[in-house]
């Protein structure tokens, strides 16, 4: 069993979602496709636009404020700053830094996870919770945000029509004991079949290849985390799953043999939001406070690389 030593916990969750709201019959206007097509193939209905003079960053910095007020802390009680994306502000400076700023958290530590795309939420919950096993950690805050409009082709129905624009941050600190991370899983097999090839390129996907892998390896990890936790996947309460395609999802929850209503959707009003993804399925359930203690919940993703992660914890 791989239980960390110092229970954490996830204290408070905050989304932000651009205003815009982009329906499938304004993408199938410019595009060769129907709203018809898209929900049978993705469950998407509508997804958020983030405006031309508004960054990751902006999105991340308003995603966190409410998380931090939830966990009942202040900026200043941060010691470190994790941000999950791969539509990073610029190459340099950092933008967990920039979030810094924004936030005036003068004395946290910033991290960056940029290459696991919509697993960098996943592997920077993951680094949250072995800081928090230092003595100089005791509040971490993770935020996972994607602006996939500004790296897709807005010709390119393969992924124009999937992607969507958020961020989503959560708190992590110290818990009682019985509380925090029991077990995980990490996996990757290297593929160029989702990609952006270059610096300015537009992402390619090919979606074949991301169904035939994610649905073979999202279940599996997540056997694999909860088996390394020791705890039944008929116990978990709570499954936060990446919000790529409401049939991958289904799919996913069917092999598992885990009912629907365990699973919390954002993808079909969201689209798929990257590293923000399994960060709107929790607000969902964390925010309206339907995780209670003693609840065991997994958070799992899989992202371009192709790379994956499932964290198993029980909630204090």
């Amino acid at each position: 069993m791989s239980a960390l030593s110092v229970p954490v916990a996830i204290t408070g969750t905050g989304v932000h979602l651009p205003p815009e709201v982009v329906t499938n019959a304004e993408l199938a206007s410019t595009l060769d496709t129907s709203d018809e097509w898209i929900v049978s193939r993705t469950g998407i209905r509508t997804r958020r636009r983030l405006a031309p003079e508004r960054a990751t960053s902006d999105m991340c910095a308003a995603a966190a404020r409410p998380a931090l007020a939830a966990a009942g802390v202040t900026p200043r009680d941060v010691d470190a700053i994790i941000v999950g994306t791969y539509t990073a502000d610029q190459p340099l400076p950092s933008t967990a830094l920039i979030v810094k700023e924004l936030l005036g958290a003068d004395r946290a530590l910033t991290l960056d996870v940029t290459q696991a795309a919509c697993a960098n939420g996943v592997q920077a919950l993951f680094l949250a919770a072995h800081l928090l096993q230092t003595p100089a950690a005791r509040t971490v805050l993770v935020v996972a945000a994607d602006c996939a409009s500004r790296v897709t082709d807005p010709a390119d129905r393969t992924t124009r029509v999937f992607f969507g624009d958020a961020a989503g941050a959560a708190v992590l600190t110290r818990a009682a004991p019985g509380a925090g991370l029991l077990g995980w899983d990490f996996g990757a097999e290297l593929s160029y079949e989702v990609e952006i090839p270059a610096p300015g390129a537009y992402l390619k996907m090919n979606g074949r290849a991301v169904w035939d892998t994610a649905t073979r390896c999202l279940p599996d990890s997540v056997l694999r985390a909860t088996d390394d936790a020791e705890v039944r996947v008929a116990d978990v309460a709570h499954f936060f799953l990446h919000q790529a395609n409401l049939n991958i999802l289904t799919a996913a929850l069917e092999k598992l043999g885990v009912p629907a209503d365990r699973a919390p959707i954002t993808v079909d009003s969201l689209g798929n939001t990257g590293s923000a993804g399994v960060f709107t399925a929790l607000h969902s359930r964390f925010g309206a406070g339907a995780v209670r203690p003693g609840d065991t919940y997994v958070v799992s993703s899989i992202g371009a690389g192709f790379q994956w992660g499932t964290l198993c914890f029980r909630h204090g």
